[in-house]
């Protein structure tokens, strides 16, 4: 295959990465092919794509994790080649090697390396045999947890269980005493089988305070390898990464030149072709051991392409087609500093809780050296059956601290309205003083509560200016929309009149707002303060200026339904109006227990008729590729069950009735 025979390529995933591929596709005049679950049709990725193949179903299962569709789906579209992303298919052997019967390139390695690489335990093997460093590890195997046991405990406290297969935290639990040991091997067993579909698993040492150091490998079909730098990836929830940087503060010459070499050497030993990551667990101390090899492109990699110039998913295709490596990328050097932060639709605060539904509003300001990578567009419904990220964005600057600060800029003036993110908590962390001195390693946010590294970026006193912005927004709305007059200015009365008054529900509690429009001007109370020295220059719907104080601000106002989203220099807000006649509600019957995100029942540990304990677990929900373990918050009797095992559930479903003894 060359390059001039790959006209069409089918992406075989969806969201930001199926996007960021056909950019690069475009670019290269490669006409592009997506396909589809139901929830997707109408994604961005797919009307991007030239053409597009629906494969049907909701769950991954029935969509972007069956080979036999995809394949199908580029015989039929005349696809010369397929690009599995990252994520689903993207390291799956079985799916590179159908590829290759069916006479469809693969952008991306061998399948028998794939396979080799899959298994973190042959990893190890075939490491050792490349003189890569490595922790001591302990196969599980059959082997009863006590006999395991005994072998990992001379390893030193606390140990970590690790799912061979896959990764992305699942299947991965760390263990600080004996009593826990053998749950906490079932637990990364059962994680394991259901998210991979193997339940092996290895136990290692769990280094404490380490940093994530990545290298980005590249290989071609003429024998050469090369490495691409490092990346750092120390920032991260659940196991997962959320912060990125290249260059890594952390690696001096000496350092960078000891990592990348056993990079090389890794890659070699295994006959690497394509893109690939080598990853390492750096100490304290300055050794490095190494964790996994990913065989495909990461989700990170943008803040490598910023910080050599070099397009990666262009290398990917013209390895794939038979190229060699070009020229440029023997003689690299890093410019500037590249930082990327992934915006996830979760909650922080209630220990990353998914966010599922509507999304109102999805804006982030334009500027040079700012680039977005978004799953989706200016609105969209989030799914619960995929990973809940949003979107990437990376900013390159000439130094860390200005990256830093103008990433952390882009994201707090971001109008992301709708659901919970995780956008406070990248704001805080960028400006965090341990951040920007480069104090961080994988536990930084077990050392910083995420609680309140995501509480609202406004404080009480912008929520309470942000309710006055909503009022006034409100009221330019009814003018708007009033029949008679509708040429005079909001709010303005003939005579003097009383206060019109409006109420908020927001993050701090209840706002009162009371205001009129005077000839001298806006007379303005916020919970019965009176605001001195108040003008409003502009009053539309979506636009609030205002003179406050002897300062101008301007406030972007957005109105769903009953719920007004603020933002402005001083944070964000959104803020519930509260009727002034509310309408009764029908109340959850005492006892319920409510499916607390939308989700997959993924097992029912009881029935109805049992007799239960406060904090005995009755359900399990997938929901994003999480499980969430939902525990009887009494004790009493299962007086209903509502669901069974494979039900979809939104959020505030009742499951099940505990009747209390």
């Amino acid at each position: 295959m060359t390059v001039s025979s790959i006209n069409k390529i089918l992406i075989a995933n969806r969201g930001e990465i199926a996007r960021r591929i056909m950019r690069t596709c475009r670019e290269m005049g490669i006409a592009t092919v997506a396909v589809c679950s139901n929830p997707d049709r109408d994604a961005p990725f797919v009307k991007e794509a030239d053409e597009a193949v629906p494969l049907g179903g909701t769950h991954p299962s029935e969509s972007y994790l069956r080979i036999d569709a995809i394949v199908d789906a580029a015989r039929k579209t005349s696809s010369d080649a397929i690009h599995p992303g990252y994520g689903f298919l993207a390291e799956n052997a079985a799916f590179a090697r159908a590829c290759q019967e069916s006479g469809i390139g693969f952008v991306g390695p061998s399948a028998e390396v794939i396979a080799a690489m899959g298994s973190k335990i042959e990893a190890k093997r075939r490491m050792q045999i490349a003189d890569v460093p490595l922790l001591p590890s302990v196969e599980v195997g059959n082997q009863p947890a006590d006999q395991v046991l005994r072998q990992a405990e001379p390893f030193g406290w606390p140990l970590l269980i690790k799912a061979s297969a896959g990764g992305g935290g699942r299947g991965m639990r760390i263990v600080r005493q004996a009593a826990e040991f053998a749950s906490l091997i079932e637990t990364a067993r059962r994680e394991s089988q259901a998210a991979f579909g193997d339940a092996a698993v290895f136990v290692e040492p769990y280094v404490e305070a380490a940093r994530h150091i990545e290298i980005q490998i590249f290989g071609d079909t003429h024998g050469n390898v090369v490495h691409l730098f490092e990346r750092e990836c120390s920032i991260q929830r659940r196991h997962q990464k959320i912060i990125e940087e290249s260059p890594s503060m952390a690696l001096d010459d000496a350092l960078r030149r000891a990592m990348t070499s056993a990079a090389v050497r890794a890659a070699k030993e295994i006959g690497y072709v394509n893109a690939g990551t080598v990853e390492f667990l750096l100490t304290p101390d300055g050794k490095f051991y190494f964790l996994e090899v990913n065989t495909r492109l990461q989700v990170e990699h943008p803040v490598t392409e910023c910080v050599t110039g070099l397009d990666l998913v262009r290398l990917q295709i013209l390895v794939a087609a038979g190229e060699p490596l070009p020229a440029e990328v023997h003689e690299l050097a890093m410019h500037g500093h590249a930082i990327e932060a992934r915006l996830y639709a979760e909650d922080p605060r209630q220990d990353y809780l998914p966010s599922a539904g509507r999304l109102h509003r999805f804006r982030l300001p334009a500027a040079a050296g700012i680039r977005v990578e978004s799953a989706v567009g200016e609105s969209a419904v989030i799914s619960p059956y995929y990973d809940p990220m949003l979107a990437k964005v990376i900013v390159h600057a000439p130094t860390r601290v200005e990256a830093a600060r103008r990433l952390r800029h882009a994201l707090a003036r971001a109008q992301i309205h709708g659901l919970s993110t995780n956008r406070e908590l990248l704001v805080r962390t960028l400006e965090h003083p341990d951040f920007l001195r480069g104090q961080i390693d994988t536990r930084f946010l077990e050392r910083h509560d995420p609680a309140a590294l995501a509480a609202p970026l406004g404080d009480d006193h912008a929520e309470r200016l942000h309710a006055a912005a909503a009022a006034l927004a409100s009221q330019a709305a009814r003018r708007r929309e009033a029949k008679v007059l509708d040429k005079i200015p909001s709010g303005w009365r003939n005579n003097p009149s009383q206060f019109q008054q409006t109420r908020f529900l927001g993050h701090g509690g209840e706002i009162a707002i009371e205001y009129r429009f005077q000839r001298e001007g806006l007379q303005l109370r916020i919970d019965g303060h009176e605001q001195p020295h108040v003008r409003c220059e502009v009053a539309t719907p979506a636009q609030i200026q205002m003179h406050m104080a002897g300062i101008q601000r301007t406030f972007a106002v957005h109105c769903v339904g009953n719920t007004f989203y603020v933002d402005s220099p001083l944070g964000s807000s959104a803020l519930v109006e509260i009727p002034r006649f509310p309408v009764p509600q029908d109340e959850t019957a005492a006892g319920s227990l409510v499916a607390p995100l939308p989700g997959v029942v993924n097992e029912v540990r009881v029935k109805k008729g049992d007799t239960v304990s406060a904090g005995d677990v009755l359900l399990v929900i997938d929901s994003m590729k999480v499980f969430h373990w939902i525990s009887a918050p009494l004790s009493g009797r299962i007086a209903e069950l509502r669901v069974e095992a494979g039900n979809h559930v939104d959020g505030g479903t009742v499951l099940a009735v505990i009747e209390e003894f």
